[in-house]
């Protein structure tokens, strides 16, 4: 990646899980919109729900979560009470057993729960939906806080799918961002889950860290790769003390400067992919049989906010505080702070406090976006048909890529884009071009690479 490159297109952008983006999102779509849109949902449309177990045990001061630090179970299992309440109010409002082909328990560290409280939650939800048989249970594992019974349990309560925060195993690096993990403890996690049949193991990875070189993080992903995960993420850390106070805790002379993060980006995608991993996107890797890769293959990946997905529910609910939902109408979020989140619920009424309907227009944009983040190209003309539009909707759009085509970011062939190569790092500044709601200069975004 020439450097001049990184200079102009390193730019603060949204990750497009959705779009409109959160930032847009506004008290004009309140519970009550929420409870109509719901209610309009038609009965035969498939779901996907979403679960956010906001606590942690410790701080990982890297962290970019909404999540709350607790030693004590007690503040959990009240939590968890109001978050199964919230599944009741919705369940209820939506009318009939709906069909449920995914569920994602996200945090913080969902693996905070006892497996009791575990297996009851999925128990409840199998009840208040019609969770299919092949469906995709999906938990987010923190392997400091899980036993061999703790994944016994997971598997008992049917999950099939497990993401494994693991950031770097190097000691150094662990210390500078207060996560100590050993390599041996995600080695035995990843063990058990396998015993236990829990075959589609995820592994999080982070360059960008304190202390964190090109060499380092390529002996990162080998060592990550060594336990043969089904898919890899390899994130980008970014460094927003001013949204996230508990991140002034880094010692920021410790952290790269753009042009290494850039090199570390580099060689480790190129590392994963000469291990055999499928690249996806902007920052996943698959195994070339993991669905991932199939969906891929097949133009059939999907991106929402868990990031790249073979979801593709029109319909995906969130349940807890601060988790967000999408509809066909918009998207929703929930209260922010867990105690007026458990106030509102225990009141009786939905918690979503903010809110963004979709336009056609939106909808036109967020399909171009959307090819563009996991195809690295898009049809403007197949993609525009289906809205009763033509690509001469996007005469200026197209205009404004020429500059990024000229340096090799995309190309430009009739009313066709493809990302190149080199421009895969930089696909967010290709949708940014179809992006109406992006103010130049914002800064609550992270870099892009």
């Amino acid at each position: 990646m020439r450097l001049d490159l990184i200079d102009k297109y390193d730019l603060r952008l949204p990750r497009y899980t959705s779009y409109p983006t959160a930032p847009h999102f506004g008290p004009k779509v309140d519970a009550k919109v929420y409870e109509d849109w719901l209610a309009a949902l038609p009965q035969d449309l498939p779901l996907s729900l979403y679960l956010h177990i906001a606590y942690c045990a410790e701080m990982c001061w890297f962290c970019g979560c909404h999540t709350k630090i607790t030693q004590r179970y007690q503040p959990v299992a009240d939590y968890l009470e109001v978050l199964l309440a919230e599944v009741e109010m919705v369940a209820k409002r939506l009318g009939g057993r709906r069909k449920a082909r995914h569920v994602h328990f996200g945090g913080g560290s969902p693996t905070i729960l006892s497996p009791d409280d575990l297996m009851r939650t999925l128990d409840i939800l199998r009840a208040r939906f019609d969770v299919v048989a092949d469906a995709e249970v999906a938990v987010e594992l923190d392997p400091r806080t899980a036993d061999e019974a703790y994944v016994q349990a997971m598997a008992k309560a049917g999950v099939n799918r497990a993401s494994i925060g693991v950031q770097d195993f190097d000691e150094r690096v662990q210390k500078a961002i207060n996560r100590i993990q050993p390599y041996e403890v995600s080695e035995r996690v990843i063990g058990w889950l396998k015993s236990a049949g829990i075959h589609e193991v995820n592994i999080d990875l982070v360059y960008g860290l304190p202390h964190q070189t090109e060499a380092s993080v390529v002996h990162l992903v080998e060592k990550a790769a060594g336990l043969k995960p089904k898919r890899v993420a390899l994130f980008g850390y970014a460094h927003v003390p001013w949204m996230k106070k508990h991140q002034r805790l880094i010692d920021t002379k410790a952290l790269p400067d753009v042009p290494e993060r850039w090199r570390q980006y580099l060689s480790a995608t190129k590392r994963l992919v000469e291990l055999g991993y499928v690249a996806v996107g902007l920052d996943h890797f698959a195994a070339p049989d993991d669905a991932l890769a199939v969906a891929l293959r097949e133009k059939r990946l999907y991106r929402n906010f868990q990031g790249y997905t073979t979801d593709s529910a029109s319909a995906l609910i969130g349940f807890g505080a601060s988790s967000i939902g999408a509809l066909p109408q918009g998207y929703v979020g929930n209260e922010g702070s867990i105690d007026a989140y458990k106030r509102i619920i225990r009141e009786g009424h939905l918690a979503v406090m903010r809110g963004v309907g979709v336009s056609d227009e939106d909808k036109l944009r967020r399909a171009v976006i959307e090819r563009l983040m996991c195809d690295l190209a898009v049809d403007l003309d197949g993609v525009t048909a289906p809205f009763g539009k033509t690509a001469a909707h996007f005469a200026s759009e197209l205009s404004a890529l020429k500059p990024l085509a000229e340096d090799g970011i995309c190309t430009l062939a009739g009313n066709s884009i493809t990302v190149t190569d080199e421009g895969r790092p930089l696909v967010r500044a290709v949708c940014a071009a179809f992006d109406q709601y992006l103010k130049a200069g914002e800064q609550r975004h992270a870099k892009a690479v």
